[in-house]
């Protein structure tokens, strides 16, 4: 099996080769095949929106041009992945609505938290959740 147990290609992130979600942002679908999920507090909305900031994110300054390295792959590099995102989902947690958007800071909070997840997940036994 390879380092990861999941990839992401385009509008697809596949599991284990077996399990592949269509993450286009006009049809995001997590759960194929089951009935509509009763969103009560517009997670699908919200998620949707997640997912397209991240997009952006991929085009902004922090990405060193066609080589796609990012400084986040050189603090990973040095072993402090984990701690890069813990601190700055801190920072951005204890400055939420006082610069900028509250709404940016929270995007940047949930960024951080996914990207803290990958490094767990590269780190550490992965966790199963009951459904």
């Amino acid at each position: 099996m390879d380092e990861y147990p999941y990839s992401m290609n385009d509008n697809t992130f596949t599991i284990d080769n077996t399990f592949t979600i269509d993450t286009t942002l006009d049809d995001l679908n997590v759960i194929p095949n089951s009935p509509a999920t009763p969103w009560k507090y517009n997670e699908e909305e919200i998620v949707k929106e997640l997912l397209e900031y991240i997009r952006g994110t991929y085009t902004q300054h922090y990405s060193a041009g066609d080589d796609k390295i990012q400084t986040l792959d050189l603090i990973e590099a040095c072993g402090d992945g984990e701690a890069f995102c813990r601190s700055n989902i801190l920072k951005y947690a204890s400055r939420y609505d006082k610069k900028g958007t509250a709404r940016r800071d929270i995007m940047k909070i949930l960024h951080y938290a996914v990207l803290l997840m990958n490094f767990n997940d590269k780190n550490a036994v992965r966790e199963t959740y009951n459904q």
